[in-house]
């Protein structure tokens, strides 16, 4: 709970951060699930290490994680994009939140280790 709590006030902060770029672009979602990806990456990798207890891991990757990441703000999202008929941005948003995701957990990973 509290690791969720923690995530969530994360999560609208970095909302608010990327805010302020002003693009017609859901960057504050995109930041947050790139880096809660990196983020669990880390977190498991240290926990495969020993260098964290299973307990701590649990409250790091689902608590602070789960509440920091925000998959289904980003399938409503993509959801709009499509409804409104952009397939552009639609196509753009997911292949780039995909890539740098999948990136960014192997990116974690390799430098939990």
């Amino acid at each position: 709970m509290l690791g969720s709590g923690i995530g969530g006030a994360l999560r609208f902060l970095t909302g608010k951060g990327m805010s302020h770029f002003g693009l017609n672009f859901p960057l504050g979602t995109l930041t947050a699930n790139i880096a809660g990806c990196l983020l669990i990456g880390l977190f498991c990798a240290w926990s495969q290490k020993g260098a964290v207890s299973p307990e701590v891991k649990l409250m790091l990757t689902v608590g602070l994680c789960g509440g920091f990441t925000t998959f289904s703000t980003f399938s409503n999202e993509n959801l709009t994009f499509l409804s409104n008929g952009q397939w552009g941005m639609f196509a753009l948003y997911t292949g780039i939140s995909l890539a740098l995701g999948i990136g960014a957990v192997w990116l974690g990973w390799t430098l939990g280790k």
